[in-house]
């Protein structure tokens, strides 16, 4: 199938952009920057999602569209959030129009677990904006869709507003990381490549129309999270703690009663947690040190290995 990914340079959907060209198809990234990801069978389209006669000639042609494009930083949300309504919510809108109109047999719209909560602000309502507004295109224009909402994400190519990646990147710079929190806070951590496949799967028939959870299968406090970190890096690194000014994030579960459930999607088998951890903490160092290359697994600095 034709498949286009809105926001396909970006850290989820270049992942997806990747699981789809696995799965045979064949894959049109749109986003605001070309991807660094870009594999030689996709085609790359650069323009806005609020573009809307780019958008419709993208789309066309096509039978599936992805949309990962606009703001995903809650705390940038919080900052931007005219512009988080213009790009998150309107900009959906503009996709799913191009979709209608394309006749598409599938509209794939990345939520997020805060939907179903009291946390997560301006980034909540956008998401909560967005899934009322493609139902209602399946309603009054017949075009079919599934909702994902996402839980916590890591991985490779992760933005600076990853937790994760954040976490890391400060442990190698400093030998220092901050929590600003408790530390008993509660996240179910999913590896970007599962949630990835995951998004592919939702293809199937079953998946029309619906709404489906993409989180990780066990629960875990940031505390622990951050002490597997530690001891990863061979406990050359501090851990501390300091009060939490984010009143945007949940606790330990976003969940508040909604009536619009969603089915829970795990995959199994998974990318281990530390293995995937320790291929974060190999991506950031990358980038710390790129002085440094690796022969025969380890890693020796470029100088040395030219003389």
């Amino acid at each position: 199938m034709r498949v286009v990914v809105l926001g396909g340079s970006g850290f989820l959907g270049s992942h997806v952009a990747d699981a789809l060209s696995a799965g045979g198809h064949e894959v049109v990234v749109y986003d605001t920057r070309e991807s660094p990801y870009l594999l030689p069978e996709q085609t790359m389209v650069v323009g806005d999602i609020l573009d809307e006669k780019l958008l419709d000639r993208t789309v066309e042609g096509s039978e599936v569209v992805y949309n990962y494009a606009g703001i995903a930083d809650i705390d940038e949300c919080v900052e931007r959030p005219v512009d988080t309504a213009r790009l998150n919510v309107v900009g959906n809108c503009v996709a799913l129009e191009a979709a209608r109109k394309a006749g598409v047999r599938r509209f794939v719209f990345a939520s997020s677990v805060y939907v179903y909560s009291e946390s997560g602000a301006v980034y909540r309502s956008s998401k909560q904006a967005s899934e009322l507004f493609t139902e209602d295109y399946q309603t009054l224009f017949g075009l079919p869709y599934t909702i994902v909402r996402y839980g916590s994400l890591y991985g490779e190519r992760a933005g600076e507003w990853n937790s994760i990646r954040r976490f890391i990147k400060q442990g190698l710079e400093t030998g220092a990381i901050v929590y600003h929190g408790t530390g008993d806070e509660i996240r179910e951590w999913i590896h970007v490549r599962d949630a990835a496949k995951l998004s592919v799967d939702i293809l199937g028939p079953e998946y029309e129309n619906q709404r489906v959870i993409i989180t990780g299968t066990q629960s875990m406090r940031y505390r622990d999270f951050l002490e597997m970190i530690r001891e990863i890096l061979g406990n050359a690194v501090t851990v501390s703690y300091e009060p939490s000014t984010r009143g945007a994030h949940y606790k330990i579960t976003p969940y508040l009663f909604s009536p619009k459930l969603g089915y829970k999607l795990v995959s199994n088998p998974h990318i281990d947690l530390g293995q995937g951890l320790l291929a974060c903490i190999a991506d950031v160092h990358k980038e710390l040190h790129r002085e440094q290359h690796e022969e025969m697994g380890l890693l020796v600095d470029s100088d040395d290995a030219a003389s």
